[in-house]
């Protein structure tokens, strides 16, 4: 897991790395982004503008950290070398489970869009929740045959997924000249900070996985540099797509009726493609889908491994197989991606699944501060960076509520077993 290792072992280069950044973060839910923005206006400008620039701020504290720390793990690795075993562990334990819950997420969210061309997804909870679980076990041994096969799958999601976001700033483009968009009221809403703050918030969940390279870092070639240039370039190029993307969608549709469309993307090119546009937009979401589950299972694989070779999870995770593959890591964490969605599959836990979603976005920011704070207390970026990518995070953590921030705590101290006991097994051992 060391930063060391011959090349055959790193089989992600430089695009590869990239299309993991750009592919975690642009998943199925940029697609309803634009709805969710448009009732605020040009507060959205500003909104992004601040979200870019924290993001790109704490991007560049993790490819800071990765240059003197190149060491599979990342978020865990930092905090470790900063704070030490305690607060890495439950730093890196509320990581993991935004990884496994999250990818439940995300592979419902691929289900859903597939329902549009099987309609019996949609009304069979049983149908569905079968071919979620198996969706997830496809990708699962996708990254277990070997990560260049998971690379490659991700370079080609990643190319698919972005074309619709492309397409829709060249219909705006093209749009522009004939006058054929509608800008906002200046006045409705009136630009303030609580309304550009909630639009932050908003925009702040499509760059979660801005780290992604860093956590498969002894499977990246060259890590001490190819890392820092995947994770600033990615989350730049993800920025500037999302910006210009949702901008055009609110543009050609006007703020009020992309507020009330359940599908703008689909609504805009239906205008230009006809009425099979519905379907087309389902297929690329699904494929966007698709992408961000197999690079966030690299990532659920990839943590547990590197907090065992840490000392602070079973040693067994953190065994690889001969291709370099921590298989029984992707088996655990793949088999509670499975109980989650089993326990999804009753209508009774819907909305709590929805919640626990939110609290595995709230457990990522935290991961973030702590990150941040590292970087403070051992350099390697500048000063200001580090402390602009920790007021950034308290900032997001204060637009995410109250009760999420409450609840993401009661997520952190769910670890305190497996702490306990990991803590008892090496106080047993140094015996």
């Amino acid at each position: 897991m060391a930063g060391g290792g011959k090349a055959a072992a790193r089989p992600l280069g430089l695009v590869m790395a990239t299309a993991l950044v750009v592919g975690n973060m642009i998943g199925s839910g940029v697609y309803m982004l634009p709805a969710s923005l448009a009732p605020y206006g040009w507060n959205v400008i500003p909104a992004w503008g601040i979200t870019i620039a924290g993001s790109l701020c704490i991007a560049a504290v993790f490819a800071g950290l990765c240059r003197s720390r190149p060491q599979a793990g990342g978020p865990y690795v930092y905090v470790h070398a900063a704070f030490g075993n305690d607060v890495a562990f439950f730093i890196a334990w509320a990581y993991w489970i935004s990884l496994f819950v999250g990818n439940g997420a995300i592979a419902v969210a691929a289900v859903s869009y597939l329902s549009a061309f099987i309609p019996a997804l949609a009304t069979n909870a049983l149908w569905s929740t079968g071919v979620t679980i198996a969706l997830v076990w496809t990708l699962t041994a996708v990254n277990i045959s070997g990560t260049r096969n998971m690379g490659w799958v991700q370079i080609v999601t990643t190319a698919l997924k972005v074309m619709p976001l492309i397409a829709v700033v060249i219909i705006a483009a093209m749009a522009a000249p004939a006058g054929d968009l509608t800008l906002p009221d200046p006045n409705k809403p009136e630009i303030g900070l609580a309304a550009i703050t909630t639009a932050g918030t908003l925009t702040l969940w499509a760059f979660l996985g801005l780290e992604s390279a860093t956590v498969p870092a002894g499977k990246v070639t060259d890590p001490e540099r190819t890392i820092p240039r995947a994770t600033l370039g990615g989350t730049a190029l993800t920025g500037l797509i999302y910006l210009f993307a949702c901008m055009a969608v609110i543009l050609l549709l006007a703020p009020d009726v992309a507020a009330h469309s359940a599908a703008p993307f689909a609504e805009v090119m239906g205008r230009y493609w006809g009425s099979g546009a519905a379907h087309v937009v389902a297929a690329f979401a699904m494929i966007s889908a698709l992408g961000a589950l197999n690079g966030w299972i690299l990532l659920q694989g990839e943590m547990p491994a590197a907090m065992a070779a840490g000392g602070v999870f079973p040693r067994a995770l953190g065994k690889v197989a001969a291709n370099g593959v921590p298989v029984r890591a992707h088996l655990l964490s793949s088999g509670l991606v499975t109980i989650v969605l089993a326990l999804n599959a009753s209508k009774t836990t819907v909305n709590l699944f929805t919640f626990i979603a939110l609290l595995a976005t709230t457990a990522a920011l935290v991961m973030y501060l702590f990150v941040a704070a590292a970087a403070l207390k051992l350099g390697g970026v500048k000063r200001w960076v580090a402390i602009a990518g920790a007021v950034y995070s308290v900032w997001a953590l204060y637009g995410a509520g109250l009760e999420a921030n409450m609840w993401g705590a009661v997520l952190i101290l769910a670890g305190v077993p497996v702490w306990w006991i990991m803590r008892g097994r090496k106080a047993a051992a140094s015996i």
